[in-house]
């Protein structure tokens, strides 16, 4: 049955592996289509579109955007973005520049914690937008920590040491972007953002209301029941169905692409319901 991927990660955002090297291992993990959505830059898209062409993969060229939130982590992901739009790049220019006087704070915490690591060791462990992973990347090198998930616990997640708040998008800005420029909007992980089904409720009428296109429904560390769940709201909204793993490559091992941590399954009936939701708006698929 045809598997695709519509979440994923390479190094011009925070994953390992590059743009081609995502599409090569999308074709030995038996996918036929797969979106590159990396975090606020289109850097890796012309690469990984040329790539597909030439190992016969199909690239729906996406983003992931992080938005504001009271209730917990709310990223937007854009499918079918224009590689150059030009409005695109010059938000994702302001947001990067943003994230790097946060990256600047978040270091010199650290610094203050006892913590020997500089900017630039942190710089040198990234080949496009640098963020909080890098920095957990150099804690964990010098063994300061013994793995991601504990960089975040204790010092650059929410309630870490070294946590700075990020100034992000909110999501009437985020939405207005995306569909200023013709992509198609998805709610990400929606059991990061809550796995109360109250909550998620109230803020996805909200994502409608500013106009929201869908759900990822089929994400890796989604149970049966938060499926259920997601499924649920988009019939209720009147949204479709999105999924992809969130894949990253060596700093989230846990996680494969096209099958999360091994259960995930997104049929491409999924990409051709989202096509005809294009098709129905007159856009370019």
């Amino acid at each position: 049955m045809p598997r695709i991927d519509l979440h994923t990660h390479s190094t011009a955002s925070d994953g390992t592996f590059s743009p081609t090297e995502l599409i090569i291992a999308a074709k030995e993990a038996g996918l036929v289509a797969i979106s590159l959505t990396d975090h606020d830059t289109l850097a890796g898209l012309p690469e990984a579109i040329k790539a597909g062409e030439e190992y016969g993969i199909e690239v729906i060229p996406g983003c992931e955007l992080s938005v504001k939130s009271s209730v917990g982590v709310l990223h937007i992901v854009g499918l079918w973005v224009d590689p150059y739009s030009k409005l695109l790049l010059e938000t994702f220019k302001s947001v990067r520049k943003k994230r790097g006087t946060r990256n600047i704070e978040v270091v010199k915490k650290l610094q203050k914690l006892g913590f020997e690591i500089t900017l630039e060791e942190v710089h040198e462990r990234a080949a496009g937008t640098v963020g909080r992973p890098h920095i957990a990347r150099v804690l964990l090198d010098k063994k300061y920590v013994k793995s991601f998930d504990e960089a975040f616990r204790h010092y650059l997640g929410k309630k870490g040491k070294a946590y700075v708040p990020k100034q992000s998008l909110s999501p009437k800005e985020a939405l207005k972007l995306l569909r200023s420029t013709g992509a198609t909007s998805i709610l990400a992980h929606p059991a990061l953002l809550s796995t109360n089904e109250e909550i998620l409720d109230e803020k996805v009428k909200e994502l409608k209301d500013l106009g929201l296109d869908g759900i990822e429904v089929y994400y890796s560390s989604h149970t049966p029941d938060m499926t259920g769940i997601c499924k649920k709201l988009t019939h209720k909204y009147d949204l479709l169905a999105s999924g992809g793993s969130d894949f990253h490559g060596s700093v989230k091992p846990e996680i494969k692409l096209g099958r999360g941590s091994g259960k995930l399954f997104v049929h491409h009936s999924v990409l051709d319901d989202l096509k005809a939701l294009r098709q129905s708006k007159g856009l370019q698929i």
